[in-house]
């Protein structure tokens, strides 16, 4: 089964990094989150990558392009560029990097590579998150519904305090949120049927509104709800915490 991952976004939240990169090139102990979900993929077996590029795709290329000689030992002979691998390293991923619009929709991106998923079912995330899903509970999860699209439903993080608040309006009792009061939310990671290209029209449909709503509506959007470890990187206070929890040498994320 092949696995698109949405890659072309702005970042702005993140513009201290994404002004001169992609946010799923934004690094995390030296390597991309793109690469980290990409690894997370391949520790279950799925090696068949789709990469929906839009801005600054040209950076996501670069570093693919020479991802193969940069994890390998070789000798080059400079006189006819003749290469001899002596140690590989280097997984064995199969990955298309696909333009779809530096303007173009996250509806509108999964549009654009359809004819690349030879009418079967595939995966669908976000190229800026990591989570230590089970993989093979999400595709059996999504077997056993029978629907359309299956997301992944995860609980962020407890932000903020809870204030209780009078009729005088005087607090009458603060404390730290818990995440078992937080709703839950759409955290990537579906598994997608051909039947939801039904719903995507042009490059502005937004993936999250009228593709996922008709489907909700029609019953036929499952959620897998993963009680684990799961977090974004949309800020570059983000960037830092992520990067700490690599550094441990226990992220909760690596996987392989």
């Amino acid at each position: 089964m092949k696995v698109v991952i949405l890659a072309g976004g702005l970042g702005t939240r993140l513009i201290e990094e994404t002004n001169i990169k992609p946010k799923p090139m934004v690094e995390i102990g030296g390597y991309p989150i793109l690469w980290h979900i990409m690894k997370i993929y391949s520790s279950y077996g799925f090696n068949d990558f789709i990469i929906c590029l839009g801005h600054k795709g040209h950076v996501i290329k670069d570093f693919f392009s020479k991802y193969y000689l940069n994890n390998n030992d070789f000798t080059i002979k400079t006189n006819n560029d003749n290469i001899t691998i002596h140690k590989r390293t280097s997984e064995s991923w199969n990955i298309s990097l696909i333009d779809t619009g530096s303007e173009t929709m996250t509806g509108g991106r999964i549009l654009k590579i359809k004819k690349y998923l030879n009418n079967e079912p595939f995966m669908l995330t976000y190229g800026d998150g990591v989570s230590n899903i089970d993989i093979k509970k999400l595709l059996d999860h999504h077997k056993s519904s029978k629907k359309y699209c299956t997301l992944t439903a995860v609980k962020p993080e407890a932000k903020f305090g809870v204030l209780d608040i009078d009729g005088n309006n005087l607090v009458t009792s603060f404390a730290e949120k818990n995440q078992e009061d937080i709703g839950w939310i759409n955290g990537g990671f579906f598994v997608c049927e051909q039947e939801i290209f039904n719903y995507l029209r042009n490059d502005k449909e937004v993936w999250e509104r009228y593709p996922l709503e008709s489907l909700s509506g029609l019953n036929n959007l499952s959620a897998y709800k993963h009680e684990g470890f799961w977090k974004p990187m949309d800020t570059l206070k983000d960037k830092i915490e992520l990067n700490k929890i690599w550094d441990s040498n226990n992220a909760p994320w690596k996987l392989w």
